[in-house]
């Protein structure tokens, strides 16, 4: 809890630095202060995780909820080191930028230890809302602008869904908490409530327009491409984890007992995701664009975690949502120098860049790999996980279509590899500031280690 209350309350404190014009102190202030409540958090890990819901049930900070705190957190603290200079370009008063997204943060810390289905609503809910204002922070940029709107209306939409869902599981089991509804689903094996049913349906489709799987995923790409490149990334990382890991708590709780019903429906919406992303990132030209189908494909991947449930599916979401988190964030934090140059985001833009530029080619490369799933990094052993739990519930075609899509995406990654490395363009040097070469050397590190040494992270969980 005490995680929950530094995160909360450090916003507050930003924006007061920002009255008093201490904008040197911003980013130190919000760095100090997420490990704070990093270190807060880890002093919770139990080895026998022995947590009991608090609040009256409300919310549950287990070793589950603390793992996935600390991946948003740490990836939280790598976007903002990229910030360094970034909000200054939109406008004088950056104090509200980084307070805003503390306050997401702050969603998405609930999101992750809920034990209420109010209190899932409430985090998402707060979450939504900041990320609605930081997709629209360039003020005279029509992409920007059309990004908030459309983010806006889309999650309102789903927003109704799942909010329906919540009141027909309500409406069922006369509960809000995730215990007394899994008692309800326990005692009632035999048939399916139309209503409870109907609830868990409803349920999958606002997780689903969260998290960007398809078919309810025709947001994802406009909205990323038109937000802020920073912001993306902390979409598509840290906004993605917290939605898979609420996604998989609510599901495993509660409605595993029943998964003969809800899991045919998924199982669709994780094939479809998977082609959808995977091809129609085949076609783009642009390296945002082309993330953000990427991420859509991710997403298809760390649903087998739901598709295949099971006392493994924790540690293979956590694994993947990991792997997928680092590499995005040096692709993006690539992306934001390149663009700052050339002023485009297409491929071309990369052309000759490991000539003028060899380690940010590096680990450019690196990050590529990781997310095309080529061994000896984290990506690889993500889907590894992923695909491992998947063939212990027999889901063996499952496997070889992920399989398939995986040789896919190998094709759109190294469009970027092969425009650095083979081809030449007349650009000069790419100026890489101290902030921007620690985080793209801390997270190239992380993902060789994890791919060479998994039991390194398999350990820490």
């Amino acid at each position: 809890m005490n995680t929950l209350i530094i995160i909360s309350v450090l916003p507050i404190v930003l924006l007061y630095l920002g009255l008093y014009k201490a904008k040197k102190a911003l980013l130190p202030v919000a760095v100090i202060g997420l490990l704070a409540a990093l270190g807060f958090a880890l002093a919770q890990w139990t080895s026998v995780d022995v947590a009991t819901p608090i609040y009256h049930g409300m919310m549950l900070f287990n070793n589950y909820s603390i793992a996935f705190s600390a991946i948003t957190i740490i990836s939280t603290i790598l976007i903002l080191l990229l910030s360094k200079g970034y909000f200054e370009r939109i406008s004088d008063h950056i104090a509200e930028y980084y307070a805003i997204i503390l306050f997401s943060l702050a969603g998405i810390i609930v999101m992750v230890s809920y034990y209420n289905l109010t209190m899932l609503f409430i985090g998402i809910e707060i979450m939504s809302v900041s990320l609605y204002i930081l997709a629209g922070i360039k003020k005279n940029d029509f992409a920007s602008n059309e990004a908030a709107l459309k983010y806006f209306l889309m999650g309102a939409f789903s927003t109704g869904f799942l909010l329906f869902g919540i009141a027909l599981i309500y409406g069922t089991t006369g509960s809000f908490n995730l215990e007394a509804i899994r008692n309800w689903v326990v005692a009632h094996p035999r048939g399916m409530d139309p209503m409870m049913g109907t609830g868990i349906m409803l349920i999958i489709v606002g997780l689903c327009f969260k998290v960007g799987a398809a078919p309810f995923h025709f947001w994802t790409p406009d909205v990323y491409e038109g937000s802020p490149t920073l912001i993306t990334a902390f979409m598509s990382t840290v906004v993605k984890t917290a939605g898979f890991a609420a996604f998989l708590r609510l599901f495993a709780e509660c409605f595993a007992p029943v998964a003969d019903f809800w899991m045919p429906a998924l199982l669709i919406i994780t094939i479809l995701t998977l082609f959808i992303g995977n091809i129609t990132a085949l076609y783009q030209q642009s390296f945002k664009r082309m993330l953000a189908f990427s991420s859509i494909s991710h997403a298809g991947y760390m649903l087998f975690a739901i598709v295949a449930l099971g006392a493994s599916s924790a540690n293979s979401v956590f694994i993947y949502a990991t792997a997928y988190s680092i590499a995005s964030i040096i692709a993006f934090a690539a992306l934001i120098l390149v663009q700052q140059q050339s002023g485009s985001d297409n491929f071309e833009s990369f052309n000759g860049l490991s000539k003028k530029n060899p380690f940010l080619a590096l680990v450019l490369t690196i990050a590529m790999l990781s997310l095309a799933g080529i061994p000896l990094t984290a990506g690889f052993m993500g889907k590894f996980f992923m695909f491992s739990s998947a063939l212990s519930h027999y889901q063996v075609w499952l496997v070889v279509l992920a399989v398939v899509n995986a040789i896919i995406s190998i094709f759109y990654y190294f469009r970027v590899i092969v425009a650095m490395y083979f081809r030449t363009a007349e650009t000069s040097e790419v100026q890489i500031p101290a902030y921007y070469s620690f985080v793209l050397g801390f997270s190239a590190l992380v993902t060789i280690i994890i791919g060479v040494y998994p039991t390194f992270i398999a350990y820490l969980i």
